[in-house]
């Protein structure tokens, strides 16, 4: 536990406990008084003068217990302000529902990769809404908003993969902009940062998307999200909602074009108005390979390419590798139908890990923990069926 944090903490379980003292006291001095005067006992008032040395203590004493509270709670705020001039430093880019991490080499992430016992500062902005990124391990919350800079900054600490959480309420797939922060040894961190990671082979334009954070909103496979479907999308017919009303349009390439680049001018009927503009974010190359994607489609699948990008997308591959090299969980390397110790009940036993299995660990992780790997891994019982039988497949491709 870091410094900061005790600090923190410190000043939390002050609050706490003296709020606690000052509750037991008055529920039994009430408690008292309703004996001791009870009217029964007392039935003609009595006038009773001020008491110089009682008003003094009610008012010294709960002014110095308000005092060390306000010293504890300035000592723990100065230590979440005052970053380290040698802090490690990440921009942290905030849209609805996702985060963005670039590196000071200019590499990007989905996740916040950071190497162990260093102080670390994150800049953050948002392209859209106010979000506010919380890491409740670190005790640190602080607001993303757009047009501004914010900071936070926090000790990493040992290496281990915490949580991040956005708490402030953005739209209909709040609860899903999740991420973490994974601390790795120094010499892993400096393997990761100097490599290009492609978990997946796929269509460029895919790629584009999912930094952009559309899929977020848009589905490719028909599915509907909070906008429109990209599947089919182009020279389909469109009712759109203008200043002037509602009229019908073919999505053509122009078209296409300025609902990514001014998306607000030209809203789609029954959808709402949130969609950010992305004219000074995505290069004319970039989008022309948008729009080249929009006009061809989605290519035929190759094997467990879909359950890749499931993997990836649902954060998989920040404690599970695909290369056999060991992280926070085992890797996927080879992970089917081999044999496994796992602990249920407190007691090891021997599997091997077969399609239902890997069911099992996926939907209800906490049942089988893998022997030498800690219970850390969440639930991931939201997702679909058709989901989970991607993830099988793709887990298949990777076996030698």
């Amino acid at each position: 536990m870091t410094d900061t944090i005790n600090k923190i903490d410190t000043a939390f379980l002050f609050i706490f406990g003296v709020s606690f003292a000052i509750m037991i006291l008055i529920t039994l001095v009430a408690i008292y008084f309703l004996y001791k005067y009870h009217h029964t006992k007392h039935p003609e008032a009595a006038q009773i003068e001020g008491n110089l040395i009682a008003e003094l203590t009610w008012t010294i004493i709960p002014s110095i217990i308000v005092i060390a509270m306000f010293w504890f709670g300035w000592t723990g705020y100065k230590a979440l302000r005052d970053a380290p001039a040698d802090s490690m430093l990440v921009d942290v880019t905030a849209r609805m529902w996702s985060w963005k991490f670039t590196y000071p080499n200019g590499k990007t992430s989905s996740e916040l990769y950071v190497p162990a016992n260093t102080p670390v500062k994150l800049n953050m902005t948002s392209v859209d809404v106010i979000h506010s990124f919380y890491v409740p391990a670190y005790r640190v919350k602080m607001d993303t908003v757009p047009g501004m800079q914010t900071y936070v900054w926090f000790d990493t600490g040992e290496p281990e993969t915490y949580e991040i959480l956005c708490a402030e309420y953005c739209g209909v797939r709040h609860s899903f902009m999740l991420s973490k922060v994974i601390v790795l040894p120094q010499e892993e961190y400096d393997a990761w940062i100097s490599t290009e990671e492609k978990p997946v082979e796929q269509p460029e334009a895919i790629t584009i998307l999912e930094n952009n954070g559309c899929l977020d909103c848009h589905s490719i496979d028909g599915t509907e999200l909070v906008g429109p479907t990209l599947k089919d999308i182009y020279n389909r017919e469109t009712v759109i909602v203008t200043a002037d009303g509602e009229k019908t349009v073919k999505a053509d390439e122009a078209y296409l074009i300025k609902a990514i680049n001014d998306p607000s001018s030209e809203i789609v009927k029954n959808y709402e108005d949130m969609m950010p503009p992305f004219a000074e974010d995505l290069s004319k190359e970039d989008l022309g390979k948008l729009i080249e994607f929009f006009k061809t489609g989605m290519p035929a699948e190759k094997p467990g390419e879909k359950g890749a990008v499931i993997a990836e997308n649902e954060g998989c591959t920040g404690c599970h590798s695909t290369d056999g090299s060991e992280l926070v969980g085992p890797s996927f390397k080879n992970m089917m139908d081999r044999d496994v110790i796992a602990i249920k009940d407190g007691k090891k036993i021997q599997l091997k890990a077969d399609s239902r299995y890997i069911i099992s660990s996926i939907v209800s992780p906490g049942e089988y923990i893998v022997d030498g790997y800690d219970e850390s891994m969440p639930p991931y019982d939201y997702l679909e069926d058709e989901q989970i039988m991607a993830l099988i497949e793709y887990f298949n491709t990777l076996k030698d």
